[in-house]
């Protein structure tokens, strides 16, 4: 149903009347963050990040991510349709979209996203990509870090109260004065040069760091359901 209705508002040109309502729709979610100023303090001050987010998470703080328009981040977006919709509601949050992906587009895509940190201070990536596996950690945001110098930065959102989609991610939709948290952890920083074996075990360990974060944080604001 959503990539019927994405299709229809690229297909008609209702792309900013979609934006539109969905920016109205979301001034009844409530919004609550922890340790935003350390974050905003790194940034401003000339440190860099590559913000790492479960992708079933993203719309959850679609209103959320205005407040990061002043460093114009730039952000890996599929080169599907549905990819088209997504392009352009970041290009509304003053986000800047990098097409392409790990299936179509990819080394293109993460060079360019390597390029854009040599002068801009924040990205950010999809933790598990555009199609899963769900929970899994793609390999392209530790080689991301590795090219860039930029650490990873985790954030960990939770709901308390959502709609979940039949979708690969179980993509989460807030419910009407439903409360988001929103968490920021520390930085991780990433080696520059990495055999395969401690590149493996690297993103093994962040993997297991920011699933068990995230089930943490759920459990503490009440959203029951295990997601991972």
């Amino acid at each position: 149903m959503i990539k019927d209705l994405s299709r229809f508002a690229i297909r008609y040109g209702l792309i900013p009347i979609a934006y539109g309502i969905l920016r109205l729709y979301l001034l009844t979610v409530r919004l609550r963050s922890e340790h935003e100023e350390e974050l905003f303090d790194h940034l401003r001050q000339g440190g860099k990040g590559i913000v790492a987010v479960w992708h079933q998470r993203i719309l959850l703080v679609v209103r959320y991510a205005r407040r990061f328009g002043e460093f114009t981040p730039v952000a890996m977006i599929s080169q599907s349709r549905d990819g088209d919709l997504i392009a352009d509601v970041c290009r509304r949050l003053n986000f800047r979209p990098v097409r392409g992906s790990s299936s179509r587009g990819g080394h293109e895509a993460l060079a360019a996203m390597v390029t854009e940190l040599s002068v801009h201070p924040v990205a950010v990536h999809a933790l598990d990509g555009p199609r899963g596996p769900r929970g899994l950690i793609k390999a392209g945001i530790i080689r991301m870090a590795q090219l860039s110098g930029a650490p990873i930065i985790p954030v960990y959102i939770s709901v308390n109260r959502a709609w979940t989609l039949r979708s690969w991610d179980r993509f989460l939709i807030p419910k009407p004065f439903s409360t988001v948290w929103v968490r920021w952890d520390k930085p991780i920083p990433v080696p520059a040069e990495l055999d395969d074996a401690a590149f493996e075990t690297l993103r093994l360990n962040i993997e297991k760091k920011t699933r068990d974060n995230q089930d943490g944080d759920d459990r503490k604001h009440g959203w029951g359901e295990t997601l991972f």
